[in-house]
């Protein structure tokens, strides 16, 4: 169990959806866990009304609901790239490097850029940001101006992965902090999450029941009852 951690999701709700079970397990066992989010979320509502500038002020919020959910006391940051425009350009490479000199953590996490067939571009330009983005925080010859010192994480764990090597296992209480993290997410309910008006929380129930089952079949693969997968690369 790392002693810190930074997860660099593409949205508000990426970490969460991903690596959620993982960081609440850690955050009850002692961890310091950081969130990192890359874009503003802007986008991210069926509704053609929506304000997206209302929308990115939602979502913000929500992404600090729903880190207190998982317990986290570590920072929330943002880099406030707009949704659906989010590139794997040197200087945000920086920019995420210079989050993980600032952080330091032992395990890095973030999406695996190759996925094959990732539909949404940010999902591929955050992964590549942070495979970049370790490289110029590991070498001191990278970012001389900043102030800051060079830093190798331990590891690195790719979520949202086709090929997962190494599993984190779960419990049930995290397993629940996961799902209630998600729900803080209430601007997605609708569109990622399958919950309408749900009156009776039949709806909320389903997509509860629908992240225990990818758990429980994450866990199988790997011979626990339940556990988060992912590419984990070390020797960074």
């Amino acid at each position: 169990m790392p002693g810190r951690a930074l997860a660099v999701g593409a949205h508000p709700d990426d970490v969460e959806l991903y690596a959620g079970a993982t960081l609440a397990s850690w955050t009850a066992s002692g961890c310091e866990v950081h969130i990192l989010v890359c874009t503003d979320g802007s986008k991210g509502s069926w509704d053609v009304d929506e304000d997206p500038s209302r929308l990115v002020a939602t979502r913000r919020d929500e992404q600090g609901a729903a880190i207190e959910r998982l317990g986290a006391t570590g920072e929330v940051a943002f880099l406030d790239r707009v949704d659906g425009e989010l590139d794997a350009d040197r200087a945000t490479a920086h920019e995420v490097a210079a989050w993980i000199r600032r952080i330091r953590p032992d395990v890095l996490l973030g999406h695996d850029p190759w996925r094959r067939w990732r539909l949404h571009p940010d999902h591929r330009a955050a992964g590549f940001l942070v495979t970049d983005g370790v490289v110029a925080a590991r070498d001191p010859h990278f970012l001389t101006d900043s102030g800051l010192a060079h830093h190798r994480p331990a590891e690195l764990l790719l979520f949202d992965t086709e090929e997962p090597n190494h599993a984190e296992p779960v419990d049930e209480v995290a397993a629940a902090a996961k799902v209630a993290a998600l729900l803080a997410h209430r601007s997605q309910h609708l569109s990622t999450m399958g919950i309408g008006a749900d009156a009776d929380g039949s709806q909320a129930g389903a997509f509860r029941a629908g992240i225990l089952a990818e758990l429980a079949e994450v866990g199988q693969r790997f011979d626990v009852p339940l556990a988060e997968g992912y590419r984990r690369i070390e020797s960074l």
